[in-house]
């Protein structure tokens, strides 16, 4: 009879729903004239906070440029962050998306704790955008050095 109960106990576990990660991530990105600056934050509950600012058209632009540029976007991320409504997501283990939709959200990497987000800006492919895991939000997203 014992064993009836474990291995009951061991089918429901394995039939529950993955439960998302609870922390936040953190990061900036530059590539091909575009830069994000972007925070993610998933509750206990599992509902999620996301915000992604983002510049394009940034091909060409000097270095003090993309600096100012850069802490354009840290200071939108940082100011709006307390207006970010939380959302749920399914979340499948690894990938989360809008509830019923089919394309990525973010992608979870529990070996390495890296959440990488998926920017659609304009009618472009996903822009992968990797996150860092960080114990609080920073002022500058990006990643030193």
């Amino acid at each position: 009879m014992r064993w009836i109960v474990v291995l009951l106990c061991a089918v429901l576990a394995a039939c529950s729903k993955p439960q998302p990660p609870v922390g936040r991530w953190e990061g900036g990105y530059m590539t091909d004239g575009t830069l994000v600056a972007a925070r993610v934050e998933i509750g206990p509950g599992g509902l999620v906070r996301i915000s992604a600012p983002d510049i394009t058209g940034a091909q060409g632009a000097r270095p003090e440029q993309l600096e100012q540029m850069r802490a354009r976007l840290a200071a939108a991320l940082a100011g709006d962050w307390d207006t970010v409504a939380p959302r749920r997501f399914d979340f499948d283990g690894k990938t989360f998306r809008k509830p019923g939709g089919v394309a990525p959200q973010m992608v979870w990497d529990k070996r390495t704790g890296q959440m990488t987000l998926q920017l659609y800006i304009g009618a472009n492919p996903a822009l992968p955008v990797p996150l860092r895991p960080v114990p609080a939000f920073h002022d500058d997203p990006w990643p030193a050095g």
